[in-house]
């Protein structure tokens, strides 16, 4: 099978579109026919081997953590599932032609394998973080960087939990930001007078790694109503760093019931060939994503 690869720590480049022998499903693990791979932060994180305590890698290593596809495989003690089931979910080395999945759910229907593969890990951080911050019904959330996979999920998360959300992205997504519920301003000169101008700050988040921690503190007057996905420096500032995940099934189920009811929607912004691992961790990278990227397998 064909699947991307890199045997030492570095920039895009180092990925190779490379053959490799098939996984198969062990106890408790399944294996799908992937038929689209989501494109995550961590991924290039790992990549270039900034989170090795979290993600462990033996090199070469493969790349990826969310697919969706057709199930061909089934593991002794699963239940639940059969061969052919269009599933979507969590699991290792992804972006290739078969992979292994820990965590999994049936897709919801009306749902494409590309749109599918954008939820599991974003869906579950972001119902990570929420819970972390500590932010609760009637309160407000302030987002930094909230028009990415994980953005867009916090903002409509929160909004079915009742939690008011301001949303800091580039210009040209402030209208998404607002279709998903958020009072929205710009993260340039002055954004800091502006988020006072819309209302008061009980807790905040960080998704993009801006160098906004400071900032965020400053707004809610607390470090502990902050978390930071995305910068490694937080701790610095009394800043919980979010980064180790959580129950992946269980987010998977509350974003099956999301999905279905029709509150919960996170598009994709541009699928990739999985020959275009690189480049799509390029833009990935460079930020400034509406909803998701995805490859195509």
């Amino acid at each position: 099978m064909r699947k991307i690869s890199f045997a030492e720590f570095g920039g895009p480049e180092v990925l190779r579109l490379v053959e490799a022998e098939e996984p198969h499903a062990g106890p408790d693990r399944i294996r799908i026919a992937v038929r689209a791979a989501g494109v995550n932060p961590v991924d290039w994180r790992i990549r270039e081997g900034q989170v090795l305590g979290a993600h462990p890698v033996s090199l070469p290593a493969g790349v990826g953590l969310d697919a969706a596809g057709v199930v061909d495989e089934v593991g002794a003690g699963v239940e639940g599932i059969e061969v052919g089931d269009r599933v979507f979910g969590e699991g290792i080395d992804t972006y290739a032609e078969f992979a292994v999945l820990s965590a999994w759910a049936r897709m919801p229907d009306g749902l494409t394998f590309e749109e599918a593969a954008g939820y599991p890990s974003v869906v579950e951080t972001a119902l990570r973080v929420l819970r972390e911050v500590g932010v609760r019904p009637g309160q407000t959330l302030l987002v930094s960087g909230a028009s990415g996979g994980v953005g867009s999920a916090v903002l409509q998360i929160a909004r079915v939990r009742g939690i008011a959300v301001i949303g800091t992205a580039g210009a040209a997504n402030q209208d998404y930001l607002r279709s998903l519920g958020a009072l929205a301003t710009t993260y340039d000169k002055g954004w800091v007078e502006r988020v006072r101008h819309l209302g008061r700050v009980d807790a905040a988040l960080d998704l993009a790694g801006s160098g906004v921690i400071s900032e965020l503190v400053g707004l809610t007057g607390d470090p502990r109503k902050v978390v930071s996905i995305a910068d490694l420096g937080a701790p610095r500032w009394g800043v919980r760093f979010s980064g180790a995940a959580g129950d992946v099934r269980d987010a998977l189920a509350e974003a099956v019931a999301l999905i279905s009811r029709g509150t919960l929607h996170i598009p994709v912004e541009k699928s990739y060939a999985l020959s275009e691992a690189a480049a799509a961790h390029t833009d990935s990278r460079a930020g400034h994503t509406r909803g998701r990227r995805v490859l195509v397998v």
